[in-house]
């Protein structure tokens, strides 16, 4: 195992002028310890209250930035994905004015998960498989100055893509000398949208690989995984909602209310209780733009989840 870049070795802006924490070579390896999204300002012992006070100039950390030798504007950065160290407890939130459905769910919202045992379970008979990966990673801006952690851009930033799993070798276009990577954000799980704001945040190690591939430019990230996009037992199938709208907001807001009902009605849970569990396990997908400006959402739910 390499060089371990800990936790205090983290910021919360993009800044192209930021000091690196370590150099590293093309080839090697580094183990990340990564903080939870909160930087610990939230806790398993948390409650509702504790979310209000949430302070967003303090959330996403991520660790670095890393100098890759070598590395020059017009080169692409590899990063191999080689798996990642336990997690014992996680937290999903509902933040006031956060999130796709921010105005109808104005209250804060707080789930706790105890994760020690490899198992996620929100509630009696619903588990959600365990699938972690890095909600933020990147390399840093060509623009000057301190960016806003909380939005993805060309250098990657916060993707929030669940796919991002062990084996994935994610590319990434490097802006400045030395490419000034960082990583961070962790999740334990999460469906494709992340639609209450929050997945299932969780601290954990991370250990990644880089690799340097001189003169090739990409203009966005770009990533390879090695197998399946799903996780869990697939042949249970899933109950899909629908959400038509001209507006593809609209329409992905449509379909989730629609599953929020499915999932209240059907498996008796609070609507907010319902709105967090689509944002750590259903799947939004955008199934129609052919006939624009008319668009179709699809909201996923895996039946496997109900155990």
């Amino acid at each position: 195992m390499g060089y371990t870049i800990h936790k205090h070795h983290h910021h919360f802006t993009w800044d192209n002028a930021r000091e690196p924490v370590h150099e590293i070579d093309p080839g090697e390896k580094l183990l990340f310890e990564v903080m939870d999204s909160s930087a610990g300002q939230l806790s398993y012992q948390s409650t509702e209250d504790d979310v209000r006070s949430v302070d967003f100039a303090r959330v996403n950390p991520v660790n670095g930035p890393i100098y890759v030798k070598g590395a020059a504007p017009g080169d692409t950065l590899e990063v191999e994905i080689l798996g990642f160290g336990p997690q014992s407890w996680g937290w999903t939130a509902v933040i006031p004015g956060f999130g796709l459905l921010a105005d109808e769910y104005p209250d804060p919202y707080l789930k706790t998960w105890d994760l020690s045992g490899g198992r996620a379970q929100f509630a009696d008979g619903i588990e959600v498989p365990i699938a972690p990966f890095p909600g933020t990673i990147g390399t840093a801006p060509p623009e000057p100055g301190s960016h806003s952690i909380v939005p993805p851009g060309k250098h990657g930033g916060n993707m929030d893509i669940r796919h991002l799993t062990r084996g994935t070798k994610l590319y990434l276009p490097v802006w400045n000398e030395g490419a000034l990577f960082s990583v961070g954000d962790t999740h334990a799980a999460q469906g494709d949208g992340e639609v209450c704001g929050t997945a299932i945040e969780a601290p954990m190690d991370i250990e990644l690989k880089f690799h340097l591939h001189k003169g090739k430019q990409i203009a966005e990230p770009q990533f390879e995984t090695p197998g399946p996009l799903f996780h869990g037992q697939e042949d249970k199938g899933w109950f899909v909602t629908t959400g038509y709208g001209k507006d593809p907001v609209e329409a992905m807001k449509s379909a989730v209310r629609y599953m929020i009902d499915h999932l209240s009605t059907t498996y008796g849970l609070k609507p907010v209780e319902a709105y967090a569990l689509t944002s750590v396990a259903v799947d939004l997908k955008l199934s129609e733009v052919v006939d624009m400006p008319h668009y179709l959402v699809t909201a996923y739910l895996p039946k496997s989840i109900m155990t």
